[in-house]
Formats: C-alpha cells, sequence, structure tokens
C-alpha cells in the first residue's frame, strides 16, 4: 500500500497541514519549517503501531511529551491529529483512511487519552472511538487499537503497513565507532549505531546479493574502490570490508572505520533503497555525498523502483540544488513547505511553478529560490 494524503492538526510546526504524497515525494522548505516533523509524524504512526515496546504513551514519552509533539500555536485546542489515507493506486479513492486524534486527560496531565480513533474501508466507518465500552472504561482510552493484535483485526493490514515503516537519517561516526560508544545498538536504530547488526542479521544469501549490487554502484561512484564485502571479526562482531586499487596484492581491503563520511553514506542510501518493500523516510540524504552522486539520486530511487514487483514508497527532504536539479523528478512528488505566523503550511506545486517546469526549468531552479530566508543575503555582513 501506498499513503496517498496526510493531515495534520496542531502536531509540532503544523496547525493544520493537508498533503498529497506520490510514490516518491520531495519535501523541500526553509531552515526550521518542519520538514522533519512531517518525516516524525509517520515515524510516530509506526511507533503506536509496534506491538513491542511500542504505543501511544511510549510514542510520546519518547519524543519528550505531549508539550513537545503539540503545535505551540494551538492555544485554545489542545487536541492533537494525524489522519493518513492509504491506497493501492494513488490516482484512485483510498482504500483505508486511519486518524488517530489524543490529547492530556486534563489540564497539566502527563496521560494522554485517545479523543479519536476512527478506521474507514472503502468508505465505510469500521472503528469510531471513544465507544461505550471506553465510556465505561476511561483507561481504554490510554491505548490505541491499532497497536493492539487483539482489536486490530479489521484493520491489520494498516497496522502492519505502518509498524513496517522506515526511516534513516545514517550518521557515519554512529557507524563507524558503535562499539566504542557502548550503549544497545538496536538493529533498526535510523542513525546507525545498529546497521551493521541489521546486516548480520539479513540471510547470507540475501545480504551477498545487495553487496554485490551495492559495490557495482560504489565502484562507479568511490575512486580505487574495487570490491566489497561483509566479514565477522574473533569475537563475531559484524564489519564491513572494501578493496581499494593498490600495488601491493591483498594490501587494499579497509574496515568500515576507514570508510570515508559520503561512502557510508552512499552506502546507507543504497542498502536502505534494496532492503525491503515498507514506505520509506528518508532525511537529507545529499550530506556528505558529490554533488554529481547527488544528481541521481532521484534515477536512484526510480531505477530501484522499476525493477521491483512492489513499489516502495519514498519521502525524502532535501535542500540539494544538485538533487532537484534532476530532469526526471515528477512535479507531483514536490512538496513545499511554508512557515508564517500561524505555523507551517504545505503545498504541491501550483499552476504557475508546474508551467515553469514545463518550459524546461527545473525544480532546483523554480522551487528552491522560495525556500531561502529573505535576508540570508546579509549574513555575510554579520559581526
Amino acid at each position: 500500500m501506498l499513503i496517498s494524503n496526510i493531515r495534520l492538526k496542531n502536531w509540532r510546526n503544523f496547525q493544520s497541514l493537508d498533503l498529497p504524497l506520490r510514490d516518491v515525494s520531495y519535501v523541500l522548505g526553509p531552515n526550521a519549517s518542519g520538514k522533519s516533523n512531517l518525516l516524525d509524524a509517520l515515524r510516530f504512526l509506526r511507533d503506536v503501531s509496534k506491538t513491542k515496546g511500542g504505543g501511544l504513551q511510549a510514542a510520546i514519552a519518547e519524543r519528550g511529551g505531549i508539550s513537545k509533539v503539540r503545535c505551540l500555536h494551538a492555544r485554545r485546542d489542545p487536541e492533537v491529529e494525524i489522519d493518513i489515507e492509504l491506497s493501492h493506486d494513488l490516482d484512485q479513492p483510498y482504500v483505508w483512511r486511519y486518524v488517530l486524534a489524543f490529547k492530556p486527560e486534563g489540564k497539566g496531565a502527563q496521560r494522554l487519552l485517545v479523543s479519536r480513533e476512527q478506521v474507514w474501508k472503502d468508505g465505510k466507518l469500521v472503528l469510531n472511538r471513544p465507544d461505550s465500552k471506553d465510556d465505561a472504561d476511561v483507561l481504554l482510552r490510554t491505548q490505541t487499537h491499532l497497536e493492539q493484535i487483539q482489536t486490530n483485526i479489521r484493520f491489520r493490514e494498516v497496522a502492519d503497513f505502518l509498524s513496517d515503516i522506515t526511516y534513516l537519517h545514517l550518521v557515519p561516526q554512529l557507524l563507524r565507532f558503535g562499539e566504542k560508544i557502548g550503549g544497545h545498538r538496536l538493529t533498526d536504530d535510523p542513525f546507525g549505531q545498529g546497521f551493521l547488526e541489521r546486516l548480520a542479521k539479513t540471510p547470507e544469501k540475501t545480504r551477498n546479493s545487495r553487496l554485490a549490487k551495492i559495490s557495482k554502484a560504489l565502484s562507479l561512484a568511490v575512486p580505487q574502490f574495487e570490491d566489497l564485502r561483509y566479514t565477522p571479526d574473533k569475537m563475531g562482531h559484524p564489519h564491513l570490508e572494501a578493496r581499494y586499487a593498490h600495488h601491493r596484492p591483498n594490501a587494499g581491503w579497509q574496515s568500515e572505520e576507514h570508510f570515508s563520511d559520503g561512502t557510508l553514506r552512499l552506502f546507507g542510501l543504497l542498502w536502505a533503497l534494496l532492503e525491503g518493500s515498507s514506505m520509506l523516510l528518508l532525511e537529507e540524504p545529499e550530506i556528505s555525498l558529490n554533488d554529481a552522486i547527488v544528481k541521481e539520486i532521484p534515477l536512484i530511487v526510480d531505477r530501484l523502483q522499476r525493477d521491483r514487483k512492489t513499489k516502495r514508497q519514498v519521502v525524502l527532504t532535501t535542500h540539494s540544488d544538485a538533487l532537484l536539479s534532476n530532469p526526471g523528478i515528477d512535479e507531483r512528488g514536490v512538496v513545499i513547505l511554508e512557515t508564517g505566523k500561524q505555523g507551517t503550511t504545505g503545498r504541491p506545486l501550483d499552476a504557475s511553478e508546474r508551467q515553469a517546469l514545463g518550459a524546461g526549468l527545473s525544480v532546483a531552479e523554480v522551487v528552491l529560490p522560495k525556500t531561502r530566508p529573505e535576508k540570508v543575503s546579509q549574513l555575510g555582513l554579520w559581526q
């Protein structure tokens, strides 16, 4: 399935937001406009839907409490709401619609209560809370039906979809020095500390197939690169090794500790794109990469989409002129966030912007100038 539309009310930067999404969506906007917060709304639904270690209360606590999540512009309305539509075909009416709204139990209260949880299937309402059971026992409203396998049976497809959402914002230092940093390294850690454990738990045949594909890509992007392999050390800890052209035989293998930031970021991006069929959220994939590589990211995503039996929906945030200069970007997937006194709003491209693209201009030329701070040219005069 694919998320065809997302609506937010009082979520972080967004007092009100209503956006369509495509197979691949590019989220653009100024710094602090809420690009990461838009992705986090989807991550939040993923965390709520997890049957182990998830749920509404845990997902909010992980984000610092309701005061950190609720929009600062929501002075009179304490309710936060996320509303998504899911479809098998983005050009057809939605198959599923899931709405979750919640608020504190009372003024200053830390515990949250579900104020509304609704599910539609093909336009018919199949869940509508609070119901009579919730009215009889208020504790039931501390949990969503989404997070409970005994209550989500009628819409398990939605719960499974949301719980499989993948987010990646790989920090090379965390992957490179994960063992030295210590701590509990989760295999679904989006920042890289558990990334090698994720590779280790991948079936050997699948892992080798992916590494072979990634190796071909890296040989085109990284100077002197020749080969890539997975190898555990004597203690059983997983490692990556790359071989580079060298005048001495067998002297060119280097572990991930010696990889450049760009190589690690590109490896993480390619692995994530190959890893599954669930929705993939990418945070500024251009970081640490050469502009020539960055410009090819839309084509890499599109190529992998065409090679799949099932499309993998991708939502990525970016500031990159190089990435957005690629002529292969589908204009329907471009989302612009705009800041104002009442918070951030969002929209797809308007008619004049689509016309400019039709005249041969790139998304970078048409849209990026609108995301730059008005007074940025004065920054060089700062002292």
